[in-house]
């Protein structure tokens, strides 16, 4: 009993230095499923209006992203960009330092491509489930393309995907915690720098878990109010 009440004093007492580092987790998180959300929407965009060569480019990319492990794009991302950077600014005449770039930027762009890539998919089963007379009815009321996707199309395209968009948002904080694979240190790198100082790593991640937990029920909680605001405006709006 004495040792249990031991592990749990420990739990707990770890929690408040681990939580320092949650506003790194949330800033990827958040940056990546924005950005990831912008582009998912302009690649159902360019697959949905069948662009030429655009859409060729689009599907491999797709087909990319989800045939490989999220920790390789993460790799990708860290030791790829820095050389192609470094390559373009030789190229100028300039020099580059490559360390002057923070891990935390090539975590969100890897995250951010890999959102990117799923949520278009959403993104493009939505706009076709929108039905087709949508469009001739924009038409005949002479909305150019753009008016009719901005007003009419995607805003219920996006109440359609909301609830993919929120298993996106939440399978993307949890999945944040790959990114000390890269250096990054969020609250997952922080458990471990943490846990490498007792090697009591199971109630270690006991804590850490304690903290990803209630943060994904909020965010769950308050994207299904939104779901159901927007879902009740759609019907009234449309």
């Amino acid at each position: 009993m004495e040792k249990l009440l031991d592990d749990i004093t420990y739990i707990f007492s770890t929690i408040p230095e681990i939580v320092t580092k949650l506003p790194i987790t949330l800033l990827i998180a958040f940056s990546a499923t924005i950005i990831g959300f912008l582009l998912g929407i302009l690649i159902a965009l360019i697959r949905f209006f069948h662009v030429k060569v655009l859409s060729q480019i689009s599907t491999v990319f797709i087909s990319f992203i989800r045939g490989t492990p999220m920790v390789i794009q993460l790799y990708l991302a860290y030791y790829g960009i820095p050389l192609l950077i470094s390559r373009i600014v030789e190229a100028a005449g300039n020099e580059f330092d490559i360390n002057s770039l923070p891990s935390t930027l090539f975590a969100i762009i890897a995250f951010a491509l890999n959102t990117g890539a799923y949520m278009s998919e959403s993104f493009r089963s939505s706009l076709m489930s929108v039905e087709a007379g949508q469009f001739e009815a924009c038409k005949s009321l002479h909305y150019s393309t753009w008016d009719s996707l901005k007003t009419v199309i995607l805003p219920q395209a996006f109440v359609i995907a909301l609830p993919t968009l929120t298993s996106s948002l939440l399978a993307m904080i949890k999945n944040t915690s790959l990114a000390f694979c890269i250096t990054v240190v969020d609250i997952m790198a922080q458990a471990r720098i943490v846990g490498s100082r007792s090697f009591r790593y199971f109630e270690i991640y006991i804590a850490v878990s304690l903290l990803y937990w209630p943060v994904c029920a909020l965010l769950e909680r308050l994207l299904l109010v939104l779901e159901k605001k927007l879902s009740r405006f759609s019907k009234n709006a449309f």
